[in-house]
């Protein structure tokens, strides 16, 4: 399965999911909302930190949006990079795979 499946297919079943908890999925997406908005950081920098995040946890999921969000952000690939870097020091052999995925959907969601 490639990445953009990946994606088509999360996006299916967190729609699923809204449909069966609403009050949830609608208080989650205002704490979203509220996190990436306003701050001392910016979007597209949380972006790079939920990436990060996405590695060590091993969420592939995340690793689709999160890199879908940050192409949309305008996110080099350099820099998009140095985050896998981050994320490999400090998750060790198991964020070094997860980076490896992250660097693929990069590749192929900007080809």
């Amino acid at each position: 399965m490639n990445w953009q499946d990946k994606l088509s297919d999360t996006r299916k079943g967190l729609r699923n999911l809204n449909g069966a908890i609403p009050d949830t999925a609608r208080a989650f997406g205002a704490l979203g909302k509220s996190v990436k908005e306003g701050g001392a950081l910016d979007y597209k920098t949380k972006e790079f930190i939920a990436l990060g995040m996405s590695i060590a946890v091993r969420c592939e999921p995340c690793i689709s949006l999160h890199t879908e969000a940050l192409i949309k952000a305008g996110a080099a690939r350099d820099e998009f990079s140095d985050v896998l870097a981050m994320a490999v020091q400090m998750g060790g052999g198991p964020s070094m795979m997860y980076a490896a995925k992250a660097l693929e959907c990069y590749d192929e969601l900007t080809a």
